[in-house]
């Protein structure tokens, strides 16, 4: 089964949102700078080096080097966005956003393009499902995972607006965008509740949370009130919003993202020391074979009715 086109039937590629906002951020702030390796055309980033020429350093197929340069220029004053796959940023260049970025809090904004399994058919060696793991256990980087084109454009303000290194999750899978109301806020640490529900809880992020909302729809009609929280900021992470999920009995947590040591690891960092209740955690198990992206998806359980079908068996059970 092929992943849908961005913008058919309503689908948004996130990227275009980035590149939007990174526009209009550079035409404000000449101290916006990017940095790339070798990946214009994969990070949209062409509109970006044709507006602003002398502002988009291309340092070829080195991401160790690319995250360096980043922490030079953030050190020299400039805002950089440093922009690459998010398997090749974060796993290559590990040790440079450790310690070039996170320990010495440089003025740096990591993003990572095409994460999760948006690289589907490129096989293991394409697909990011460890950076948010990674990188959250540093505790000295704001790690966000944004869901929609509003919810990117609002994250990279954020970061822009914040000093020190931020970590945004950009996807390129089409996602539609999501129904809130017009004076929604985007808060760093906080969380958002899309649909209320008291009989169980399901707490997605990034690509997953449309297929969350789907999946509350399907429950209500079942007669399962199931409350959606969309948890973007992974790291500072609402402890406030999980406990009171807790409260509801059952949570489910859906990520695009390995098992262990994402979302659903965070909820139950929290949920066990505070207000243990039934969990169930649904992402990837671990390696995955090639395919494409919703391919990838549907096998691990991250359909709408598998989630659905997840609650259905801590409330039932």
């Amino acid at each position: 089964m092929s992943s849908p086109a961005p913008q058919a039937q309503g689908l948004f590629d996130c990227r275009d949102a980035y590149v939007k906002t990174l526009e209009a951020l550079g035409a404000d702030d000449d101290r916006i700078v990017a940095v790339v390796n070798d990946s214009v055309g994969s990070s949209k980033l062409g509109g970006f080096r044709d507006k602003f020429p002398t502002r988009l350093i291309n340092v070829g197929i080195a991401e160790q080097n690319m995250v360096g340069v980043g922490a030079g220029l953030a050190n020299g004053g400039k805002i950089a966005f440093v922009s690459g796959a998010s398997c090749f940023l974060t796993g290559r260049s590990l040790e440079q956003v450790k310690a070039d970025c996170a320990y010495s809090q440089a003025n740096v904004k990591l993003c990572g393009i095409s994460s999760g399994v948006a690289y589907g058919e490129l096989g293991p060696t394409h697909h990011s499902i460890e950076d948010v793991a990674w990188l959250r256990t540093m505790g000295d980087i704001t790690v966000l995972v944004p869901a929609d084109p509003w919810e990117t454009e609002q994250a990279i303000r954020a970061a822009a607006a914040m000093d020190g290194p931020v970590f945004v999750r950009i996807s390129r899978m089409g996602v539609p965008a999501l129904p809130r109301p017009a004076d929604a806020v985007f808060e760093i640490g906080k969380a958002e509740v899309l649909h209320q529900g008291n009989d169980a809880a399901i707490i997605a992020n990034g690509t997953v949370v449309c297929r969350a909302l789907e999946a509350a729809a399907e429950l209500a009609a079942q007669g399962i009130n199931a409350r959606v929280i969309n948890m973007a900021s992974m790291s500072p992470i609402d402890e406030a919003a999980i406990l009171e999920a807790a409260k509801t009995g059952a949570i489910v947590t859906a990520e695009e993202h390995s098992v262990r040591g994402g979302l659903g690891s965070a909820v139950a960092e929290i949920v066990s020391q505070n207000t243990p209740c039934r969990m169930k955690i649904l992402g990837f198990a671990g390696f995955q074979p090639t395919g494409s992206a919703e391919f990838l998806m549907e096998r691990a359980g991250l359909s709408a009715s598998n989630i659905a079908a997840s609650v259905r068996a801590l409330v039932q059970g």
